[in-house]
């Protein structure tokens, strides 16, 4: 199956650390958008991963409905299905929640895959990321280390954030300041609490001067040495090289340089969203304006109905939105790598 088994999916994280590369993860909002990242994964030749947010999730369910476990079931369903026509491997993932959305979403699409592998079936989703980044380290790490216990028991892989990201998404907002920088004592204080592994498989979202949103080359300073310090010193202390798994989020604006060097340091996935959502936003805006008289009814006019189709401009934004999900393939360099 194209949906990545849990050991798959182990399997797609361990070849991108070994070889230096990291997977796209693309959050999406419709089976538009998902139609746009598997083709574009496909193209690519690339295994990736494709995610929903909170908000995201909400908006699959409808917008007179607003329930989160349902859209994000509805996404998954959907996923199952159009997935399998493309000779890649994906993964499904839910992107950040903060502590109170916990028991509105992450913790009820849990319970969902606890009752599947128990009936002996495959997890609903592959990852969920708990992101505690707006409470205390001490809290985040506990709720981290419950999560964990019921992940690794459902087959599923946690991620956690570990500083803040600046900001905006979804709701939570961070200001740019030096907490955007996590520490090698953040990092000592997460493995005390999750272990190295032997606990369950978790992915880090160790902060850097990450930022949410759109910024241009040069705005937002990161520092992705960071991540190579906190490796290597935890690395020293556990016996393991490259210990963390790392997520990349808020990357919009970042050099290619920035890119590469997070990848070198472990970066095994980066998410993408402001600029995917631009690049399926821009096509539309073009065609509308190119097709002013034919998408609007004018002066009783009945316009052109092959303008108006929302199937013209849907096709035209999923291809745009493909074309940016191909280059983040390239530059993390995980085109062409594919499990065969």
């Amino acid at each position: 199956m194209p949906i990545a088994t849990p050991e798959e999916y182990n399997e797609m994280l361990d070849r991108a650390k070994a070889g230096s590369f990291a997977y796209p993860a693309i959050n999406v909002t419709s089976t538009q958008t998902l139609n746009a990242a598997l083709a574009a994964f496909a193209e690519a030749e690339s295994d990736g991963i494709v995610q929903v947010s909170t908000g995201g999730a909400e908006y699959l369910s409808g917008p007179t409905i607003k329930d989160k476990v349902t859209g994000a079931a509805a996404l998954a369903a959907a996923a199952h299905e159009i997935a399998k026509n493309y000779p890649v491997k994906v993964a499904l993932h839910t992107d950040h929640c903060p502590k109170n959305h916990l028991d509105g979403f992450v913790r009820p699409l849990l319970a969902i895959s606890e009752e599947r592998v128990a009936r002996g079936e495959e997890p609903l989703f592959q990852s969920h990321m708990w992101d505690g980044s707006a409470v205390p380290l001490a809290e985040n790490l506990e709720i981290a280390q419950d999560l964990l216990a019921r992940t690794s028991k459902a087959k599923v892989v946690l991620e956690v954030e570990i500083g803040v990201v600046g900001g905006e998404e979804d709701g939570v907002e961070a200001e740019i300041n030096e907490q955007l920088y996590t520490t090698v004592e953040d990092a000592r204080a997460t493995v005390a609490a999750l272990g190295a592994g032997e606990n369950g498989r978790y992915m880090t979202a160790l902060t850097f001067g990450n930022v949410h949103g759109v910024y241009k080359p040069g705005n937002v300073h990161l520092r992705p040495e960071i991540l190579k310090e906190i490796q290597d010193e935890i690395g020293k202390e556990t016996g393991k090289d490259k210990p963390f798994d790392l997520v990349f989020h808020g990357g919009s604006g970042s050099t290619a340089q920035e890119i590469s060097d997070a990848v070198d340091y472990g970066v095994i996935k980066m998410n993408i969203d402001t600029d995917t959502q631009y690049a399926f936003t821009r096509p539309i805006v073009d065609h509308i304006f190119k097709n002013y008289d034919g998408v609007l009814k004018v002066e009783g006019e009945v316009g052109n109905k092959k303008a108006y189709d929302p199937r013209a401009y849907g096709k035209l934004a999923e291809a745009g939105m493909a074309a940016r999900i191909i280059e983040a393939c390239q530059q993390l360099r995980s085109a062409g790598t594919k499990i065969k």
